[in-house]
């Protein structure tokens, strides 16, 4: 019996629609089409362990169940939410036994397969290892952060994408008209734009896509889908975004980039597609305050001040406010004059700080605040920059010896930055050409 005979009409319609081979299934011509690697290991039952990294609804079941049945394999499915330890060793029981009674190889799919932690990961290699099972997991977390070394060195990585709304298009039309499996003996219409709707909703989600075009078609007692219809169950929609996961660091690195790249336009669809998401405003009003100084700096520090005026709005007054208020200074960000010197800056004297010895502070730095410590010659030969002319002393040093020649920012030519570089030149100069050095210029 088939894998795909067991549908019924009690079945949800994303069940019974399942493609049952290459040629039905829409999208991931990446992988599936001619030529392409995926399809040419199904076509000529050249199987290996493998991994489907992807979004929901986009593949990852259908195509391990499509590869058991094209390749005559016997398929067994646990799913890593409910499943332990005792679960992994019934399925590879079980995968001996068919082995033994049929000479059938099995092909275990493993759903979620993030959520095994290390011990319940390392439990499939011997098995893996030896060929008694063709190892198939399925996850929508990035493998290489969420499944241990061991298992993804014995497992090819396959990265599915988010289904084109045309994919969808195909995907709902096919529901509406097979009779088999479909809608098509129900009569149920819609019009194209009714559909083009669907599939935008479904955000590259067949399973979604389907789910939503079941529920509309229940609703639809004359069998035409209309737009009344179509509100009712699309209500207030939400696009993919996963809070913790792959999609929501691409996200936010992407806001990051376009305010970085001066590209208020795509800087702000990307705020938009984060707070459509369900984003907390919060979290990317901290951000925000990381990119004003990260990427805007001293070139324009009013930037600082307008995205921690933004963070304060959103915690004064919530959204809808607030959410204004952080579009205002991303907007800002994005188009004010731009300086990584302080981000560089910063890192390299982190730097010396960690690699360096714990060097003192100088002598003639240090606080005197008794008789005792200045007896011992703590501030002496202090100079007092506000006695010079500029407040500056030409020719002091305050690192210790060991860095004295240590220079870690460098202002560039842009923005309120530029002012600052020419008096920092112009001091530097006076530093070398003076007669007073504090530290000798041939210290090395």
């Amino acid at each position: 019996m088939s894998l795909f005979d067991t549908a019924s009409s009690f079945e949800p319609l994303a069940a019974r629609m399942r493609p049952r081979s290459v040629a039905e299934v829409c999208g991931q011509q990446h992988l599936l089409g001619e030529g392409k690697p995926l399809r040419q290991a199904i076509e000529t039952s050249s199987l290996h362990s493998m991994i489907f990294w992807g979004p929901p609804g986009v593949g990852k079941t259908t195509i391990a169940r499509m590869i058991a049945e094209t390749c005559d394999v016997h398929f067994q499915a646990i799913s890593a939410v409910l499943a332990g330890v005792k679960d992994i060793r019934e399925a590879i029981a079980a995968a001996k036994q068919a082995q033994q009674m049929s000479g059938r190889k099995t092909l275990l799919f493993v759903d979620e397969v993030h959520r095994f932690n290390k011990g319940q990961q390392d439990a499939f290699l011997p098995h893996v290892e030896d060929g008694t099972v063709i190892f198939v997991g399925a996850t929508t977390e990035n493998p290489s952060f969420e499944l241990n070394n061991a298992l993804l060195s014995r497992a090819r990585v396959y990265r599915l994408q988010p289904l084109t709304s045309d994919d969808l298009l195909a995907v709902l039309n096919r529901a509406l008209t097979d009779r088999d499996r479909g809608l098509g003996n129900r009569g149920v219409t819609a019009t194209p734009d009714m559909l083009c709707r669907l599939a935008q909703c479904a955000d590259g989600d067949a399973r979604r896509a389907l789910n939503l075009l079941e529920i509309a078609s229940d609703l639809a007692n004359d069998g035409e889908i209309t737009q009344a219809i179509l509100e009712q169950v699309l209500g207030n929609e939400y696009r993919r975004f996963d809070k913790g996961g792959d999609l929501f660091y691409e996200q936010i690195s992407a806001l990051h980039k376009a305010v970085r790249g001066s590209s208020p336009d795509a800087a702000l669809y990307w705020f938009a597609r984060m707070i459509d998401g369900g984003c907390d405003p919060l979290y990317i009003a901290r951000r925000v305050v990381r990119m004003a100084s990260e990427d805007i700096g001293n070139a324009d520090p009013r930037g600082l001040q307008l995205a921690l005026n933004a963070w304060d709005v959103q915690e004064r007054l919530g959204s809808p406010e607030g959410e204004l208020a952080i579009a205002q200074a991303i907007i800002f960000l994005a188009a004010a004059a731009k300086s990584n010197a302080v981000y560089t800056a910063y890192g390299r004297a982190m730097a010396d700080a960690q690699q360096q010895s714990s060097l003192d502070v100088p002598m003639h730095i240090r606080n005197a605040p008794t008789t005792m410590m200045k007896e011992m010659g703590y501030g002496e030969d202090y100079q007092y920059a506000h006695t010079h002319e500029d407040a500056f002393v030409p020719g002091e040093s305050y690192f210790p010896q060991a860095l004295s020649r240590a220079r870690y920012y460098e202002p560039v030519d842009r923005g309120l930055e530029s002012q600052i570089k020419q008096k920092l030149d112009r001091l530097h100069e006076l530093n070398r050409t003076s007669d007073f050095q504090r530290y000798p210029p041939d210290h090395d």
